[in-house]
């Protein structure tokens, strides 16, 4: 009886691991709207190189007020980008970055990169992302996310 109970509430909370690890993944659609693309052009300010996804934050004036904003940038996780090209010191802070992206469909200063241009080389990166337009290069990630 007891050994039971223990492999029910081992098994439980296995599920439940299991559940908040799908749920935490976004899609794409969910979070960004395909119809807003947005050039992004300024420097680094942060960088998360982390599973489920990179993260890069850039300082952008904004044209129509002049003020600087911080936008976080999305892209694919880790091992996708290594296999574009990317290596985890390919971009650094104060780095000039131009960036072809979707903008969030609630309208923050967020989005989901198309394209990262190291501006000083010119180099293009695919962003190895879940829109389909995100890779140079190659075939698109077919990860169940993309439009």
């Amino acid at each position: 009886m007891k050994n039971a109970l223990i492999k029910t509430l081992a098994s439980v909370v296995c599920l439940l691991t299991l559940a908040t690890s799908a749920f935490a993944h976004h899609s794409f659609r969910a979070q960004y709207d395909s119809e807003k693309p947005v050039t992004l052009k300024g420097y680094v300010t942060k960088i998360e190189w982390f599973n489920p996804h990179v993260y890069f934050y850039l300082d952008v004036e904004n044209p129509e007020t002049g003020k600087v904003e911080n936008w976080g940038v999305e892209m694919g996780p880790p091992h996708m980008l290594q296999n574009r090209g990317w290596k985890k010191n390919s971009m650094a802070i104060g780095d000039e970055m131009l960036v072809e992206a979707t903008r969030a469909r609630d309208g923050s200063t967020t989005a989901n990169a198309r394209s990262v241009q190291i501006v000083a080389t010119g180099e293009v990166l695919g962003a190895a992302s879940s829109e389909q337009q995100t890779l140079t290069g190659g075939a698109p990630a077919d990860n169940g996310d993309a439009p």
